[in-house]
């Protein structure tokens, strides 16, 4: 082989290892991106749940006191009157009012979809770690190939 057939596969090995390089932190970046909307629905799901449990123990009799979040660990203390209806924001800032059961079941389903939308998340996730992986080794393997051919 002469040096300069030699040297065109080594510039084709280097541009090949820069391609998959560039692959590899577009990926990561996407990953990066799921990472983050993985992290928001599992808070959203947490902020349901305990949306859910707050409505089952409101009670639809007599009045309470409970304690109402302002802001970084600040609450003021109120007294809640008997329950039957909640407003729930339902998107676009449209608020309908609701019975206490109903609202319990708009916030299950969307519990539902939050937990659909992590399986998918974590879906990506998981294809995006392999493809990444498989990167790396193509990158490795190049990059070994690279190096024998030098040393011939």
């Amino acid at each position: 082989m002469t040096s300069r057939e030699n040297s065109k596969d080594q510039i084709s090995a280097e541009q090949k290892i820069s391609e998959m390089l560039q692959q590899s932190k577009i990926l990561e970046a996407y990953m990066n991106d799921i990472l983050t909307k993985e992290s928001t629905v599992t808070r959203l799901i947490t902020e349901a749940h305990l949306a859910s449990e707050a409505i089952r123990e409101l009670s639809s009799t007599n009045q309470e006191e409970s304690l109402v979040p302002i802001g970084i660990g600040v609450y003021l203390k109120v007294t809640v009157p008997q329950v039957r209806n909640l407003l729930v924001n339902v998107g676009s800032g449209v608020n309908i009012e609701k019975s206490k059961e109903n609202a319990k079941n708009y916030i299950e389903l969307k519990i539902k979809e939050f937990d659909l939308a992590l399986k998918q998340l974590q879906s990506q996730k998981e294809q995006i770690a392999i493809r990444m992986n498989q990167l790396q080794n193509e990158v490795n393997s190049e990059m070994q190939k690279s190096q024998r051919a030098q040393n011939s």
